[in-house]
Order: C-alpha cells, then structure tokens, then sequence
C-alpha cells in the first residue's frame, strides 16, 4: 500500500480517532489504527471493542491495500511534520515508511489481518441535526453515573419518537431530562430506544464539533450497536443492556413554588460558597425567603461562608440542602440568562429549568434534597 495525503488532513482524522483508541490495553492491535487506500480516499478506523470510529480524507492513491500502526505515535510524529504532503507506504514487514519534505521515518505496524472487524450500517432509523445532538448531549451527560456497579446509569436513555426526541441522564441522586421539539428532531423514521454510554456521547461532541451547525447526524441501530454517521465519519457503540429507571415517575408533578432567579448571580454565589463545603458531600443549605435566596456553607476545618440574591420568591421560608456541585452543573450547562427553581417543600426533589423567553425545548433537571 503507498498514498500521499495532506498532513493537516491526517492529523485532524487521527486526532478525532485518539479517543477510542485503547491506552492500556493487554491486545497490542487495540493501540493501533487501521489504514486502508482505496479510491482515491484513505480510511482510518479504531476501536476498543466498545466503540470504534472510521474516518476518511482525500489521498492520491499509488496502491490500495492497508495496514496498522500506533495511532499514538503515529500522530505525535505527524504532528511535528512541516505543513504539505506526507507519502506512507506499508512494507512487506508490516513496517510504516513515512516521507515528508527532507524527513524520513519507519514506524514498526503489525498485520491488517489481526484487526478487529467493524460492524456494518443497518437501514437508517433517523436523521437528527448535529446542533440538536449535541445540545441534548451537553445538557444530559454531566447526570450520567461514574460508579462502574450501576452499568445501566453509565449512559444516557436515547428516546425517537416521530413527535420529537429524549434524552435522560441520572446518577440516582439528580435526573436530567431534555425534549427536542419535532422540528428540531430532523426525521425519525421508527419508534426507537436505547442506552448510549458516556465514552460514545464524548466522542460525539466532538464529532459534532467538526461537522458544522448545518450538518445531519444519520443515526442506525441494531441489536448490540448504535451506529452515528456524521458526514465521512462513523462513530459505532455497543449498547447498554439493562432496564433504564422509570423517569417519568421521578419527574415532580406538583410543585407549587416557584423562585426565579439572574443565572450569573446565583452561580457566582454558590461558586463562592462552595469553596467552603465539606469536600466529601458538597452539601450547602439553600434559604428561600420573600424576595430573596441565601446560600450557605459551613466546614469545621475551613470556615463558612453565605451570600443572598434577590429573587421572585414568593412563599414560605424554606431551607433544603442540596450538593452544590449538581446545582452548578445545571446553571453552567443553559445558555438562558435566567433559572427557575420549582420546590413542594424541604424533603421533596427541588427542579430546575431555563426561565425566560425562547426557550425552544424542553429541558427539566431534578435534584434529591439534602439532609444536613
């Protein structure tokens, strides 16, 4: 195989396929990617077996075939190279010649053969704009569980509908709910659901990063994969098997008070106070009173801490505690300039929502009290 390709072409493809290439792993092939030339195009493909990426550039292509090598060191080096073409041939040994300008290099590959083989695209279930994705993504993902125990909350319940998506994250101490409205959902072709982990939802972002605004997300499924066709890249998850929780139970039904709140302010006091809390639990009190919102912290080996906002609260007083850090979360994650925060009283679940105008979907994040 020989091809000679633009290095700021290669580099961009091999730095989006960094993230699903296994650091440490105890299968060597894992650590490398595949290049294949064929049609005037090179493909990249890495995997972990949990999720693999294929992308593609524009190559003159001297002699199709393929081969593996680090993806790593592969890219540090690519990296270093001055701006034109880089020619790679692949020798009988399975080593990398790698020429650019006055440089030349060989990089030890191993046999194609030994390559873990990609699934293949099934019919499409849904086009979905890449804007609303990855909007949904960013909105939900920060609720997603990290203890390895809980698998089924290590990823994020993807609902299509013909009448708009879901997405819902939870961590079993806050849930993260956001609908997109039909317009916003491009076109959904079958009623679909299933469990997107983390890692994919990561690497998606930035998929979407270098797609555009404009771009569409071909979205396919079958029983153990999901497939995201983004453009001349493809990024392919297994599933997370297991029962979601039934989030539309936990969603509150019945909050009668509500507190509005300037989204900067709030944050900025509750950054402010945090810097006080416990570091285990994060827990703060949160004070609602007439027209305003104190904030409080206190630690025994750091000191304490309190900051109030005004707000549109009218009700009773009440104190809940709350872990700062999923409060922050949310108020970092919406755009809107301010947040309505929904309470029934101090042992219920408080909700959080964007407030104000234009807010083109809808987007509910639920938050378990506190005992302090």
């Amino acid at each position: 195989m020989e091809f000679t390709v633009s290095k700021s072409d290669l580099v961009r493809e091999l730095s989006l396929s960094q993230g699903v290439v296994e650091k440490k792993t105890t299968i060597p092939i894992l650590s490398n990617v595949l290049l294949e030339a064929a049609d005037d195009r090179v493909t990249l493909t890495a995997t972990d077996l949990e999720l693999g990426i294929r992308c593609s550039c524009p190559a003159r292509v001297k002699k199709d075939g393929a081969g593996t090598v680090p993806a790593r060191k592969l890219l540090d080096y690519v990296r270093l190279l001055p701006e034109g073409d880089v020619n790679m041939k692949f020798l009988e040994n399975h080593w990398a010649s790698i020429t650019c300008g006055r440089s030349r290099t060989r990089i030890a590959g191993m046999s194609r053969e030994s390559f873990p083989e990609l699934p293949q695209m099934p019919e499409t279930i849904a086009e979905i704009p890449v804007k609303t994705l990855s909007s949904m993504i960013a909105r939900t993902s920060f609720a997603i569980s990290i203890e390895e125990s809980r698998f089924t909350l290590n990823g994020a319940l993807l609902v299509m509908r013909p009448e708009g998506l879901t997405m819902v994250a939870t961590d079993g101490h806050r849930l993260a709910f956001v609908q997109a409205q039909p317009e916003e959902s491009g076109t959904v072709e079958k009623p679909f659901r299933a469990l997107v982990p983390k890692k994919a939802m990561t690497e998606l972002i930035k998929l979407a990063d270098e797609a555009g605004d404009d771009a569409k997300a071909i979205f396919a499924g079958d029983d153990n994969h999901l497939f995201f066709q983004l453009g001349h890249r493809l990024l392919i998850t297994r599933k997370l098997t297991g029962n979601f929780p039934d989030y539309e139970r936990v969603l509150p039904k019945d909050h009668s008070l509500t507190a509005t709140l300037q989204k900067d302010e709030i944050r900025a006091a509750i950054e402010r106070v945090a810097q006080f809390a416990d570091e285990r639990s994060r827990a703060i009190r949160v004070q609602f009173t007439n027209g305003e919102v104190r904030v409080f912290s206190s630690s025994m080996e750091t000191g304490e801490s309190e900051e109030s906002v005004t707000s549109e609260y009218q009700g009773p007083d009440l104190e809940i505690g709350f872990n700062a850090q999923y409060l922050l979360d949310f108020l970092r994650a919406i755009p809107q300039d301010h947040v309505a925060f929904e309470l029934k009283d101090q042992k219920s679940a408080g909700e959080m929502r964007p407030a104000g105008e234009s807010i083109p979907d809808q987007y509910r994040y639920v938050v378990m009290p506190m005992r302090i």
